[in-house]
């Protein structure tokens, strides 16, 4: 194996070439990493209820939407592009908003009648309440 040496004073001295196909080969590679990009989640268990945290910043309430349907939880996001008519000539645009979707299986135990949704500083806080019975089913059993 050769190991070739960096000579950093070429990429000083003509920054405008190397940061060219710096630009090509960074956007290539960040729109791929992005492309099926769906938000981080974090789900929880209280003694109550399941909470389901997804965050989803720089929407708006208005953007998502939840369906319940038998066992299956839906949630999805599209934000449509809005075109003004005064368009700017942009040297550089990296604002891009699309469309997301998670679904997510429910347990016998919660209850699809007592859900809640909030969003708030970009989290979608998702509140599932438990049946009342299955509150009551954990018990202590003694080994005789």
């Amino acid at each position: 194996m050769t190991l070739v040496n960096f000579n950093n004073r070429t990429r000083n001295t003509a920054p405008y070439f190397n940061n060219v196909f710096d630009s090509l080969f960074s956007d290539a590679i960040t729109k791929n990493k992005m492309v099926n990009k769906s938000p981080n989640v974090n789900i929880s268990e209280t003694e109550s209820a399941y909470v389901i945290d997804i965050a989803a910043p720089g929407l708006k309430k208005e953007d998502f939407q939840i369906n319940l349907k038998k066992d299956t939880l839906s949630v999805w996001a599209e934000v449509k592009k809005e075109e003004t008519a005064s368009a700017k000539d942009f040297t550089r645009k990296e604002f891009d908003y699309s469309s997301f979707a998670r679904s997510f299986n429910l347990p016998e135990s919660a209850d699809g009648d007592k859900i809640t949704a909030e969003y708030k500083d970009g989290i979608l806080s998702i509140n599932i309440s438990k049946k009342d019975d299955s509150k009551l089913q954990h018990k202590e059993i003694v080994v005789s």
